[in-house]
């Protein structure tokens, strides 16, 4: 009877393990199906869809063979939806479950992206001049590409990071010449050398260093400030001697965005339907003719 009672144990235990050998193998094919399914429509450019199949796969198998890529590859859904505040979120929340995995540095690249991004979507459809606009949250994202590089110096997506700091740091400086010219229009003279000074002691490195150099020197000027105008005037001479504020003699025109031509419609109306002519600077053209961020290779899948 003993000998009987082991035997039905016995068969007991592997029949048990049996069905849980299976119900493990049905678990691992059910999460490989989502996951080639969400690989499809990855590869399609259904990112809703995509989005929607990783968010399944993740609710179901947490801890699967596919989780830790399938939450890389929700950021990379999310930015190319445009919903970048949701891919920073994912790209925060991947940092943060798996500091030391290998692709942990592709999660912090694209939380630069996404807030590189962030409130530009529409913009790029427009012929609109970006730099004319505030930079926003480009200082997140300019922030997040720096703590990319200082942690992880060696990684692959370093160099780009590098490439759109550089973008951004120039897109600052050039808004920043965009608004001295503004001030320049409305007579606040001050402002607008302010500036300028912010540019040349906190973005060295810019194209725009010339021409916020110019604005110091005609702002000053206009505020009767000579010595330090005269400063600006020969930093600008020494550095950027063909800057177009500059003539053939090297001397300064302060008339400068104020001395074209007048126009016969001018000369018609007494100049009523004209714009008051203001000094303006901006030479991009001669010092950064490469200051849309066109250059800038789109991000790949990790």
């Amino acid at each position: 009877m003993y000998q009987i009672t082991k035997l039905v144990w016995i068969f007991l235990c592997f029949a048990l393990i049996s069905c849980s050998s299976n119900d493990d193998k049905e678990q691992i094919d059910s999460e490989q199906v989502l996951y080639e399914k969400a690989q499809k429509r990855l590869n399609s450019g259904q990112w809703d869809s995509a989005i929607e199949t990783l968010q399944l796969l993740e609710e179901y198998f947490p801890f699967g063979y596919f989780a830790e890529q399938a939450q890389l590859e929700l950021i990379y859904a999310q930015y190319k939806a445009d919903e970048q505040d949701l891919a920073i979120a994912a790209a925060d929340r991947f940092i943060r479950l798996h500091p030391q995995s290998r692709n942990v540095d592709y999660a912090y690249y694209m939380r630069g992206v996404a807030a590189f991004h962030n409130d530009s979507a529409f913009v790029s459809m427009l012929p609109t001049d970006t730099t004319s606009r505030d930079p926003g949250t480009a200082s997140d994202a300019f922030n997040y590409f720096a703590q990319l590089i200082n942690r992880f110096p060696e990684s692959k997506y370093a160099l780009d990071a590098q490439k759109r700091m550089t973008f951004i740091r120039n897109a600052e400086a050039r808004y920043e010449i965009h608004v001295a010219n503004y001030y320049f229009k409305r007579g606040a003279y001050l402002a607008a050398a302010n500036r300028g000074k912010y540019v040349v002691e906190n973005l060295q490195r810019s194209p725009a260093v010339p021409d916020a150099l110019a604005v110091m020197a005609q702002a000053y000027h206009l505020l009767g400030m000579d010595e330090l105008s005269n400063n600006a005037v020969k930093v600008l001479q020494h550095n950027y001697p063909k800057h177009p504020t500059l003539g053939k003699d090297g001397d300064f025109n302060f008339q400068f965005g104020r001395d074209q031509k007048r126009s016969w419609i001018n000369y018609l109306t007494l100049g009523l339907f004209e714009k008051r002519k203001y000094p303006s600077f901006d030479s991009r053209k001669q010092y950064n003719p490469f200051y849309s961020d066109k250059g800038l290779e789109p991000p790949q899948r990790g």
